[in-house]
């Protein structure tokens, strides 16, 4: 089985310019899943929403073209990307000749179906487009705006409370103050996120004191972001819930994980003014 210690990520590795599927490391969800007591099925819906910025490859002629790419990998997905390999397998087209964008397109989405078990989108944009990228912040309340004490710097979902005294709301609250580590080599992943619910209110400040507690945590985006979750979800008990975080680029690469309660559109993939 694949575990993040036998991938690439805190080791010296060679520059590979030519394309390359093998680069590509899977890593199973379920171990991670498995502490979180979830099984086969999930309680949650979504999807891990990639932005790929250092996309090139060769036309027919040699001359190097450049794209993004927004790829989309199911919740369901059987495997993740260790996005280390993620990043040398696209370093891999560097100096490889394909017809043209869509066979670029299709060969990711066909190694990607291939490493992670499930249907993965891909999207590419030409420079002609990249102006029509915008950048725009998470909408909802500022939770960053309260003046709390912090004292919990690893996972502390005992700060969270809702009071189910009150009157339901349906809410949505945004930090930018979430922070988290790599779960191999230990270096920051910066992000935002963005929580929306129906339900008893949520605490305000217990909320806020929880992401904060994600500071010294060392997990995978994808793999906290199903923590923040599930730790909503059992300890608030909302009627509705979704997680959405948007983490800064490593690499050239982004991964904003979305996890909701129920059947809804993935969020636009715009990305906000730190990544």
């Amino acid at each position: 089985m694949n575990t993040p210690d036998k991938s690439q990520l805190g080791k010296p590795t060679p520059y590979i310019d030519q394309y390359d599927a093998s680069l590509l490391f899977p890593i199973p969800r379920a171990d991670k899943r498995e502490e979180l007591g979830l099984g086969e099925s999930l309680p949650f819906f979504g999807a891990d929403a990639w932005t790929a910025y250092e996309l090139s490859w060769l036309n027919q002629r040699g001359k190097p073209q450049v794209a993004l790419a927004h790829i989309t990998v199911p919740c369901e997905s059987p495997n993740i990307v260790e996005s280390k390999s993620f990043k040398l397998y696209l370093g891999s087209f560097n100096n490889t000749r394909f017809l043209d964008a869509r066979e670029v397109r299709e060969r990711i989405r066909a190694d990607l179906n291939a490493v992670v078990g499930a249907g993965v989108g891909v999207k590419t944009l030409g420079p002609e487009l990249f102006d029509q990228e915008p950048v725009h912040e998470l909408d909802g309340l500022n939770l960053d705006r309260l003046d709390v004490e912090c004292q919990h710097y690893t996972p502390a979902p005992e700060l969270l409370f809702a009071d189910h005294e009150e009157q339901p709301v349906t809410e949505t609250l945004v930090s930018n103050l979430l922070k988290s580590n790599c779960l191999v080599t230990g270096q920051p992943d910066w992000g935002s996120v963005q929580i929306s619910y129906v339900g008893a209110p949520i605490d305000q400040e217990g909320l806020l004191q929880y992401i904060v507690s994600f500071r010294n945590h060392n997990e995978f985006h994808e793999q906290c972001v199903e923590r923040i979750f599930m730790d909503i979800w059992t300890r608030c008990r909302p009627l509705k819930l979704s997680v959405y975080a948007r983490y800064t680029r490593r690499g050239g690469l982004d991964i904003n994980p979305f996890r909701t309660s129920y059947p809804q559109p993935m969020p636009a993939n715009v990305r906000t003014a730190r990544q």
